[in-house]
């Protein structure tokens, strides 16, 4: 697994930090930015995927 840059933890940490949560974090804007990362992958793989189908059509007949 690849570490996490001191940068990008802090980047992270400032986005999602809740002085007014217990625990420290606004539980559901770190839901919604990990949300919103599913779906970017999401349409990556569904774009990787399509392609790989283009070039299996296109080396198979």
């Amino acid at each position: 697994m690849k570490e996490i840059s001191d940068t990008a933890y802090k980047e992270i940490e400032e986005a999602i930090g809740s002085e007014q949560s217990v625990v420290g974090i606004d539980a559901k804007k770190t839901h919604i930015i990990i949300i919103h990362m599913l779906q970017q992958i999401q349409r990556k793989i569904d774009s990787l995927e399509q392609r790989m189908e283009q070039l299996e059509n296109r080396f198979s007949g």
